[in-house]
């Protein structure tokens, strides 16, 4: 390129060689490398030297934005970008993105470029005709705000406006690329502004953010507005008595506690004590409901002792701490239902059980030691989990996952079934809880109920949170209220602000404070779920699901599973709100994976696993004692 300008100097100026030609008045020296022009020959040179620049100035812009919306955070973009007289026949070489100028921080924080999908004018339905020779002027585009900074964190605070750019790389043609503001947007924004939340969440730091969308009309853009609300550490929060613990609380929970069960481990164990012990139940319900009612049918002669906190942060007393130290030292079994830190130090007992009644069911996202080397994984010195000398599993197929994620042997995970599913072959159970639901909640009985229940994002408790603004809440109204009614079940870690628009509190419904989901699966018709177990226990009922999972790409990166997602998911994937109304209406569940899933992660499916575990664990009877006993 630069020798076809350096030509059309050197005629300009009356030059016609190729040699270094020096102008008598040191105007204008041309060689190989250079190009070196004096004050007063600039002007009649300055398109050519653009041009060489890649820079045009007869190139006019076309653009329209066709459509605008905010879900939350989430923007959604459309519209279409072309120069008039370079056409734009094959999507490779043109390239559209949204540049997010900072207007306040220019020097500490650099602009934000946000590719667009490249889509053809035709797509756009437009009511004006564009030639074909911009058929790939299209763009689309879907902007979370509230995930845009690295780290998934929010739009840092500051003011931005908006620009297109259009970036263009012909074969045999020069570089062009074009930036322009988006036009008159204000058409898309009703009340003249729009607002958001958006919100972070990790161990160490929760963020929240005010978005505020509005219409630059001197700049003829879009102006974006974010706020910071919140910036705090969540550990340093003095919301729970409970948490706050004295130092010497702290040593005696760590180092008294285990030198008291040693002393206590000099007493003979007491072959019939056994110990319920959680961090995430304050009652006896889920796994331990059904095994102690089904020890309590059988009347059989049992010392039954019980340690139920709703959560690993309450505090128990230092009463509490020593009677405990010595219930576990004495007890013959120490039944847990979930994480129990307080136990992992300890030796049990020759002749003890520590058995874990694990409150999922199947074998899904990997958990534990399957999580070695990654972000949020345990230390390969951890002591968590390992003293387990049982550990129950829906089916044998997926033993080794547990034994892998427990850092425990095979031969100490036993196939016995879930205790809480019993309920699925219980017909009478499913009567009295769906007649008892339809007259607490008699909309449940008009229409068909979708239960939404989704697992939470983050590495735990402390940063638990749901991104919400992934559900397009208007559209997922208009399209199904009049068939179905809508229930949110949202994981008890989350934090996120949420909050039904009232507009909707009669196809919305917040059940996410109801104790035991498995009673809303026995009158929900549709359950939509993502990475959560709930999808075993509902698969019992053969009734469809679908799988929202917008975030499926990086939860397999930083997550994983034990089985292939795609080929695992007992129903459809889908990514977005348009997705998901679009498989409800057309009713595409691919039913045919129910049953074939159901088979694999369950051995038995004959609502008798509380028995088997009575069984097996606490009267010692093997799975060949019971086919003899059966025959």
């Amino acid at each position: 390129m630069i020798t076809r300008v350096k030509r059309k100097l050197r005629r300009m100026l009356g030059r016609n060689n190729n040699q270094q030609q020096q102008l008598p008045d040191q105007d204008l020296i041309i060689n190989d490398k250079h190009i070196i022009i004096k004050k007063d020959q600039l002007e009649p040179t300055l398109p050519l030297i653009k041009e060489m620049a890649g820079v045009r100035d007869n190139l006019v812009p076309r653009r329209k934005i066709t459509h605008l919306s905010f879900t939350g955070p989430v923007m959604k973009i459309k519209g279409y970008y072309y120069l008039d007289d370079i056409p734009i026949h094959d999507d490779d070489y043109v390239k559209k993105r949204l540049i997010l100028v900072n207007m306040l921080n220019k020097k500490e924080l650099p602009n934000i470029n946000i590719p667009l999908q490249d889509i053809k004018v035709d797509g756009l339905h437009l009511n004006e005709t564009i030639s074909e020779d911009y058929k790939w002027a299209g763009f689309q585009g879907e902007i979370n705000f509230s995930r845009i900074e690295l780290g998934n964190k929010p739009l840092i605070d500051s003011e931005y406006t908006f620009y297109i750019e259009i970036e263009m790389n012909v074969p045999g043609q020069d570089l062009v690329r074009k930036r322009f503001p988006l036009g008159n947007i204000e058409s898309f924004l009703p009340n003249g502004f729009y607002s958001a939340k958006m919100e972070y969440f990790s161990a160490r730091r929760h963020l929240k953010y005010n978005l505020l969308a509005t219409y630059d009309r001197e700049v003829k853009t879009l102006k974006l507005v974010s706020s910071k609300l919140k910036d705090f550490d969540p550990a340093e929060l003095d919301m729970d008595e409970a948490i706050r613990r004295t130092p010497f609380y702290r040593f005696f929970y760590s180092k008294v506690f285990k030198q008291i069960y040693n002393f206590c481990c000099l007493f003979p164990i007491k072959e019939k004590k056994v110990l319920f012990a959680s961090d995430s139940r304050e009652d006896m319900s889920g796994n331990f409901q059904f095994v102690y009612e089904e020890m309590l049918k059988r009347d059989l002669d049992f010392d039954y002792h019980f340690m139920l906190k709703k959560g690993v942060g309450v505090k128990k007393s230092y009463t509490e701490l020593i009677r405990l130290a010595y219930d576990m030292a004495t007890s013959k079994f120490i039944v847990l239902d979930d994480f129990y830190p307080l136990v992992y130090p300890l030796k049990i007992r020759d002749k003890a059980e520590l058995v874990q009644l694990w409150h999922a069911v199947g074998a899904f996202k990997t958990f534990g030691f399957s999580r070695l080397g990654r972000p949020g994984g345990p230390s390969p010195k951890s002591l968590n989990h390992r003293n387990y000398t049982k550990a129950i599993v829906s089916s044998h197929n997926i033993g080794k996952y547990y034994a892998e994620g427990f850092g425990i042997s095979d031969e100490y995970v036993v196939p016995t079934g879930i205790p809480r599913t019993d309920v699925f072959f219980d017909e009478a159970y499913q009567k009295e809880v769906k007649d008892r639901l339809y007259e607490e909640f008699p909309f449940l009985r008009d229409k068909k109920v979708i239960t939404f229940a989704p697992t939470f994002r983050g590495n735990g408790q402390q940063s638990a949170h749901y991104n919400m603004e992934m559900l397009n809440l208007d559209k997922i109204y208009e399209e199904l209220k009049d068939e179905y009614v809508f229930l949110f079940k949202v994981h008890p870690f989350v934090k996120n602000d949420f909050s039904i628009p009232y507009q909707y509190s009669e196809f919305f419904y917040d059940f996410s404070s109801y104790r035991e989901i498995n009673d809303l699966l026995f009158v929900t018709d549709i359950l939509i779920t993502d990475y959560s177990s709930v999808c075993f226990e509902y698969a019992l009922l053969n009734k469809p699901m679908i799988f929202f999972a917008y975030d499926v790409e990086e939860y397999i990166q930083k997550r994983d599973f034990y089985f292939d997602y795609h080929s695992f998911i007992p129903g459809p994937l889908v990514k977005t709100t348009d997705q998901l109304v679009s498989t409800i209406k057309r009713e595409d569940f691919k039913m045919e994976k129910v049953q074939p899933f159901v088979n694999y992660f369950f051995d038995d499916i004959d609502g008798k696993a509380s028995e088997r575990v009575v069984d097996r664990i606490f009267l010692g009877i093997g799975e060949e004692d019971e086919e003899e006993l059966q025959s």
